[in-house]
């Protein structure tokens, strides 16, 4: 269920589904690098302000799932207008900054963006721009992003399934929030 908060700047209403915390795993692909599992941590906040705040961090997997060593982290501010159109500005560990646009799309939680504006540092690598896809689907977040430089087309390199964090204050206030529930428990599963 997807709760709109009441300071939620209500220009942000139709990118509430972005909101919390989300934890998952995907997978990197991309010629130069090796094909690997990842692990992500990436949270969507406001401040009732007219953005929201992104921050993420990914991880090299080993077989088992255990964390191997850092991947790439970015942040970023992400808008929406009254026409759907989103905006983000997101800048990246590797020396990236980015300028996103795309669209809401109608009537379902999903957002295309392709980048307008890509600068780089001399230590960031090729890089020329990219496509990405976010959609919630069955309260999992998932997303796959494109990417090009001036040797590679622009191609699939990394996509995750996200799936929303609850913290124990969470599961609290969960609780407080229940009808009131048999004693032995089992009923309400009957």
């Amino acid at each position: 269920m997807i709760e709109i908060p009441s300071d939620l700047h209500p220009d942000l209403v139709p990118l509430v589904f972005l909101l919390g915390d989300w934890a998952g795993a995907g997978v990197t692909d991309f010629p130069g690098a090796e094909k690997a599992n990842f692990g992500q941590e990436a949270s969507f906040t406001h401040d009732g302000r007219d953005f929201l705040e992104y921050h993420s961090h990914t991880w090299i997997l080993d077989s088992e799932g255990n964390k191997v060593k850092p991947l790439e982290s970015e942040s970023g501010f992400w808008r929406i207008d009254k026409d759907r159109k989103v905006e983000v500005v997101m800048v990246r560990d590797n020396g990236v900054v980015e300028v996103w646009y795309g669209e809401l799309a109608d009537k379902k939680p999903q957002i295309d963006l392709v980048t307008d504006a890509v600068a780089r540092t001399a230590a960031s690598g090729p890089y020329t721009g990219g496509k990405r896809l976010y959609g919630y689907v069955k309260s999992d977040l998932m997303w796959v992003g494109e990417k090009q430089t001036p040797e590679v087309e622009l191609r699939p390199y990394m996509s995750a399934q996200l799936k929303k964090v609850v913290s124990p204050e969470d599961v609290a206030e969960m609780a407080r929030n229940l009808p009131d529930l048999p004693d032995d428990g089992i009923a309400f599963f009957k």
